[in-house]
């Protein structure tokens, strides 16, 4: 869901089970809290050009027994992602969704957690914005975190805002 108008780039891990069956990505609760964080409408979200999604792995990776989903398989990423991104020259801004995106992307600079990656999103500005998977599962981590909706949200709706009227 990407196209060269493309101009917010958005990296998460891989489809889950039900987004592999709507065929769209975050056409769940996750993607409902996204769209919040990003102040941004389903119409928006789907619709406008300038804001596009490619996950680090395009199919459902599997349900781990031990709960979630299995990370997204390495060789995808090796494989395609050089080639796509190099195909998306207006990307400004790529939001790196959870940690199996931040790891990808930022390589060693990655903080040894996902909570200290998003901490220091300052460091990745103005190409990256490291933020949690807005999953469920990290309703805790938001609410042992609320630097996090105090001012890396705002942001994130500022820097969308700019992106998609210009």
């Amino acid at each position: 869901m990407v196209n060269t108008e493309t101009r917010l780039l958005i990296c998460g891990q891989a489809p889950g089970s039900r987004v592999h069956q709507s065929g769209l990505p975050f056409t769940d609760p996750s993607g409902d809290r996204l769209r919040s964080w990003m102040g941004v409408n389903a119409d928006a979200f789907y619709g406008d050009p300038r804001i596009g999604v490619a996950a680090m792995a395009f199919c459902y990776p599997g349900t781990d027994p031990k709960g979630g989903d299995y990370p997204p398989p390495r060789r995808c990423a090796e494989l395609w992602r050089p080639r796509l991104l190099a195909a998306l020259p207006k990307v400004e801004l790529t939001l790196l969704v959870g940690g199996y995106a931040q790891k990808w992307a930022l390589k060693d600079r990655a903080g040894q957690s996902m909570t200290e990656t998003v901490w220091a999103w300052r460091d990745f500005l103005p190409e990256y914005l490291p933020l949690p998977h807005p999953s469920w599962r990290n309703t805790g981590w938001l609410r042992r975190n609320p630097w996090f909706e105090a001012e890396i949200v705002p942001y994130l709706r500022q820097r969308v805002a700019a992106l998609v009227s210009s």
